[in-house]
């Protein structure tokens, strides 16, 4: 992890996250820049989304056809390539100090300002959300260049968080968790999957989040679908209810899953229901610096095997989080990427019975320096019985 002073009680509860700085940019894009290196690569070239915001604080108004385009290599200075009607913004933008800004007018060639900063012969991780017609347009400007994705080439650019970071994604963690005590309180039996998920939403918003990405509200045979829409199935007693939600709180991710019921349920309800918990336990419990990813899923993975419900368990155990509510790493079998303090993703078994019902328990967890996992979601795993 970095060696970022540990943040103060007011960030960790999400009241005054600090700002992000130059510096901190400046060190980003450095790592960046020694991470292409290492990978073989030319350079990285770094389009609108999430890479962008991450490496610069950058984020424009309106992503359109007109080019930007950050270009990052080795043993140089990185440049951001924005057209001139955006430019005052991206000079505003937290991390500007730490580049060279180059904008083009409408009129020119975007791919003739863009084509002197690359290696004409070189290979580029390109993040994944660039315009297909802005990398032909590189490409056929300089036809000896090749591209790969930069989750491919290099998965864990933004994979460490730093202290700073962590606590904002505690503070999101949080928000959560408060929103899930109060989605208890409301009624669930009689009204639709809808009612509850914007229920959900309007919670997440209440407790600090910018942006809600996700509100699944699967009940009854609904819930044996993983990523079910929120639909106008009416709730009914005796109902199991998989809830997973989460969006962004000063600009990271939250996610997180419990499952409840309606009234009483049945013994095998709490059956499945205490065997995901179970597996969910044994996911965090493999939670260690230095541990392949894969393990975590192995782990999780043979409690659900064991007991006989294997091909139910039909998705990976979890997924990394941060200025995303998905991004590498992945716990999923074949994954050997090793875990590392810093290092922020979800833990997310769930059994899934067609037609009849499903249950999923997520937390969201980071390795810690001292080689034990830590939680971010810290309500109860219990199944929860509501009205």
């Amino acid at each position: 992890m970095s060696s970022t002073p540990a943040p103060g009680a007011a960030e960790e509860r999400g009241e005054t996250p600090v700002p992000f700085t130059a510096d901190d940019y400046r060190a980003r894009l450095d790592r960046a820049a020694e991470s292409a290196a290492d990978a073989g690569l030319a350079g990285v070239i770094v389009a609108p989304g999430p890479d962008l915001v991450y490496l610069t604080g950058y984020q424009p108004t309106a992503i359109t056809e007109r080019l930007t385009a950050l270009v990052v290599a080795p043993g140089r200075e990185p440049v951001l390539v924005v057209p001139t009607l955006e430019a005052p913004d991206a000079e505003k933008a937290a991390g500007a100090a730490a580049l060279t800004l180059r904008d083009w007018t409408d009129g020119k060639d975007p791919y003739a300002v863009t084509a002197p900063l690359l290696d004409a012969g070189g290979r580029f991780g390109v993040s994944d959300n660039a315009w297909a017609m802005h990398l032909l347009g590189l490409q056929k400007a300089l036809p000896g260049t090749s591209y790969v994705s930069l989750t491919e080439a290099l998965p864990m650019l933004r994979g460490v968080k730093d202290a700073h970071e962590l606590a904002r994604i505690a503070a999101a963690g949080a928000a959560a968790d408060r929103a899930y005590g109060e989605i208890l309180k409301v009624r669930f039996a009689g009204r639709r999957e809808t009612d509850v998920a914007a229920d959900l939403a309007a919670l997440l918003l209440r407790f600090g989040h910018s942006q809600v990405d996700f509100t699944v509200v699967g009940s009854g045979p609904n819930g044996a679908n993983p990523h079910h829409e929120a639909g106008d199935r009416v709730i009914e007693r005796g109902d199991m209810v998989v809830l997973d939600f989460g969006g962004l709180k000063h600009g990271y991710g939250s996610d997180t899953t419990r499952t409840v019921h309606v009234g009483e349920p049945t013994d095998e309800e709490r059956r499945v229901h205490d065997l995901v918990r179970e597996a969910q336990q044994a996911g965090f419990e493999a939670v260690r610096p230095g541990v392949a990813c894969q393990e975590v899923d192995r782990a999780a993975r043979k409690v659900i095997t064991d007991a006989g419900y294997g091909e139910y368990f039909i998705h990976r155990t979890g997924h990394g989080i941060g200025v995303t509510t998905h991004e590498p790493p992945y716990m999923i079998e074949g994954e050997e990427l090793p875990i590392v303090p810093g290092m922020c993703f979800s833990i997310e078994p769930g059994v899934y019975l067609p037609g009849r019902f499903g249950v999923r328990i997520e937390d969201i967890v980071t390795a810690t320096e001292d080689g034990a996992g830590h939680r971010f979601n810290n309500t109860p795993h219990e199944m929860a019985l509501v009205d």
